[in-house]
């Protein structure tokens, strides 16, 4: 296993120094390229996108990653190197893009989303956007008071995660005093551009 994340960086187009990070996590068995491809569809040129490459290799095929096992008897492992790993990159981010995470979104599809949450509701980020994601059975321990606000967003056709755990996520989430705007839109496991117009507004609220 890796000791950092490797990373896929597309550069603010309008200024030096960008506005904001967004970081987007792949899901089970995706990669930073397949995230890539999406980016410009957000449309925002004045945000630096930081994709990273989860740690382990995806068991069936060689250009998918994971970021921990999800296959029956080895469900969860490498979940605590993958969220050790993720945190500390993040925390390296300030001093390598001077940009603080007061000014970093953090989102993820599915097991991005799923890590995203996990990951992301213990640091001061400006918002998590969770697409098509789950909660990991840990979450419900935290205890602290002052988390991102969160945009949780899933298809009510979702044949992989089901709607089911999206509403779980925004009900522990809520539950804990996190401040959660949720969407569901009538699609399937997937991102499309409704999905990427509603992660725009949010992105654009949440950094004015």
């Amino acid at each position: 296993m890796t000791q950092t994340l490797d990373f896929i960086k597309l550069s603010s187009k309008t200024q030096q120094t960008p506005n904001a990070l967004i970081v987007t996590l792949h899901g089970w068995g995706a990669n930073a390229q397949d995230v890539e491809a999406l980016i410009p569809y957000v449309n925002l040129p004045d945000y630096e996108f930081l994709l990273p490459n989860a740690p382990y290799p995806y068991p069936y095929s060689p250009a998918g990653r994971a970021w921990y096992d999800l296959r029956d008897g080895n469900m969860y492992e490498g979940l605590t190197e993958s969220r050790q790993l993720l945190i500390d990159w993040l925390l390296s981010l300030e001093s390598n893009t001077g940009v603080p995470l007061s000014r970093t979104i953090l989102s993820g599809f599915s097991q991005g989303g799923a890590m995203t949450l996990d990951v992301g509701l213990t640091l001061p980020l400006a918002g998590l956007v969770v697409m098509s994601g789950y909660l990991h059975p840990s979450i419900q321990n935290l205890h602290q008071s002052n988390f991102p606000p969160t945009l949780i967003m899933h298809g009510r056709q979702d044949q992989v995660v089901p709607l089911q755990a999206a509403i779980k996520a925004t009900e522990v989430a809520q539950s804990l005093g996190v401040a959660v705007d949720y969407h569901e839109f009538d699609m399937g496991h997937e991102i499309n551009l409704q999905m990427l117009e509603v992660l725009r507004n949010f992105v654009i609220k949440t950094i004015a």
